[in-house]
C-alpha cells in the first residue's frame, strides 16, 4: 500500500510510519519541514492534492502550532485542506488521528465537557471535536475515518493488544483511558490495512 503520511516525525507520526513501513507499506513521509521526505503545508489543498496523486491511503497525524496560538483555525485550515486536497487527488481512502475529547463518557456528553477535563487541553481538545463535526458536514465524495485515541496517549511498549470502539471513551477496570503510541500505531495500520470503518469515528484503547 501507498501511504502519504502527513506529520511523519511527531510521537504518533513516527510510530505509524516505523509500523507500516515495517510490514513493508511504501510510506511518504510529509512535513513543514521535509525532514522525513517531502516538505508539506498541510493547510495548503493544493499542495496536498499533489502530494496525495497516486497514493491508496493520506494519513494525517499533526498537532497544532505550539506558539501560543489557538488552534482551532489551524486545525480547521488543515481539515478543509485535506478534504478538498484528496478530493481532488482521488485518493483512496483519508484517516485522520484526532483527539479523545468528542468521545462520549455518558450519553451526550462529551469528555471535553465533563467537570474535571483539565483546563489546559480544552482548546486543542475542542478544536478537534470541530474537526470531525467539519468532516462529518463536508467529507461528500471522501472515503475518511476518523481515529481517537485513548484520553491518554504515551510512548510505551507495543504489547500488539488492543480494543476497538466507536464513539464511545474505552476504559479499563479501573475507569482509565490509555493506550502506548506503539499499540496506537499498530491498531491504526491494522485498520488501513482491513478498511473496516468507512465514513465514521472509531477509537483505540486498551
Amino acid at each position: 500500500m501507498k501511504i502519504l503520511l502527513i506529520g511523519s516525525t511527531g510521537v504518533i507520526g513516527s510510530r505509524i510510519a516505523a509500523e507500516a513501513r515495517n510490514r513493508g507499506h511504501e510510506v511518504t513521509g510529509a512535513t513543514r519541514s521535509g525532514t522525513d521526505g517531502v516538505v508539506l503545508d498541510a493547510a495548503d489543498e493544493a499542495a496536498v492534492a499533489e502530494a496525495a496523486k497516486g497514493q491508496d491511503a493520506v494519513v494525517v497525524a499533526v498537532t497544532p502550532p505550539r506558539d501560543g496560538t489557538p488552534p482551532a483555525p489551524h486545525i480547521l485550515a488543515v481539515g478543509r485542506a485535506l478534504l478538498g486536497g484528496v478530493r481532488a487527488a482521488g485518493s483512496g481512502r483519508l484517516v485522520i488521528v484526532g483527539g479523545a475529547g468528542s468521545l462520549e463518557v455518558a450519553p451526550g456528553l462529551r469528555l471535553v465537557d465533563a467537570p474535571d477535563f483539565p483546563e489546559i487541553y480544552y482548546a486543542e481538545a475542542t478544536a478537534h471535536a470541530d474537526l470531525l463535526d467539519l468532516i462529518r458536514a463536508d467529507a461528500d465524495g471522501v472515503d475518511w475515518t476518523y481515529i481517537s485515541p485513548a484520553a491518554e496517549i504515551a510512548p510505551g511498549e507495543r504489547t500488539g493488544h488492543y480494543r476497538r470502539g466507536g464513539d464511545e471513551l474505552i476504559v479499563d477496570a479501573d475507569g482509565n483511558s490509555r493506550i502506548s503510541a506503539e499499540d496506537f500505531a499498530l491498531a491504526l495500520v491494522d485498520e488501513l490495512e482491513t478498511g473496516q470503518a468507512h465514513r465514521g469515528r472509531i477509537t483505540f484503547a486498551y
